[in-house]
């Protein structure tokens, strides 16, 4: 009787989500060339939980950004995405779990808008972003469990002071016993693209004008 009614109720397909590439990674041969990406957790003393958004360079090793917020969309990732290309280069590819606010339709977007290839590991497997863990797991031990976090403003405050010391302050016995920093600077005479970049004024994907300039 549904059927010759036409009263069954019709279903809804999944929302469509950015599926990036699961083919295997070449190894990163110089700076920009492949970052990492993930979300860290924490609290304030009073329990409210926070977030934080953490990109590495997969080759330096440096922390290219390190964000915390209450609440980080998918949207959010991309503005701080275009500031850290404004500060440095495009990458060539992005590499990320597959959580809901990466692999949003913002940051499929985005990642066509400025030809980004991004690269999902398989579910399950966080082995497989083994640059991003092991930054995680350094941040939790040196910092999220050392400190008891009573406003955001403080949080940031901290967490901005931390990463300048990872970058500026901490050799890595994987570059030479170099910093970060050091290793970056050495790698700014190997450009990524193999030739000068172009500044170009892009607009974020929220429509608000960035003022940055990016790198093609």
């Amino acid at each position: 009787m549904y059927r010759e009614e036409r009263l069954q109720v019709r279903r809804r397909g999944g929302r469509k989500r950015a599926l990036g590439t699961r083919a295997p990674m070449t190894i990163p041969q110089g700076g920009n060339q492949r970052w990492s990406l993930d979300f860290v957790s924490d609290a304030f003393a009073c329990g409210r939980r926070f977030r934080i958004f953490a990109v590495v360079d997969d080759f330096t090793r440096e922390c290219v950004r390190l964000i915390a917020d209450t609440s980080i969309s998918g949207l959010r990732v991309t503005r701080e995405l275009d500031w850290a290309i404004a500060e440095r280069a495009r990458p060539a590819m992005i590499v990320s779990d597959n959580g809901t606010e990466l692999t949003s339709m913002a940051i499929l977007r985005w990642s066509k808008e400025r030809n980004v290839e991004w690269h999902y590991i398989a579910p399950g497997q966080p082995q497989q972003n083994g640059f991003i863990e092991s930054f995680n797991a350094r941040l939790r031990d040196e910092c999220l469990n050392e400190t008891i976090f009573t406003s955001l403003p403080q949080a940031r405050s901290v967490l901005a002071a931390w990463r300048h010391d990872y970058n500026h302050h901490r050799p890595h016995s994987s570059l030479g016993n170099m910093t970060p920093a050091e290793m970056a600077a050495k790698s700014v005479g190997k450009p990524v693209w193999g030739l000068t970049p172009k500044p170009v004024v892009i607009t974020p994907t929220d429509g608000h004008q960035s003022g940055h300039r990016l790198y093609s």
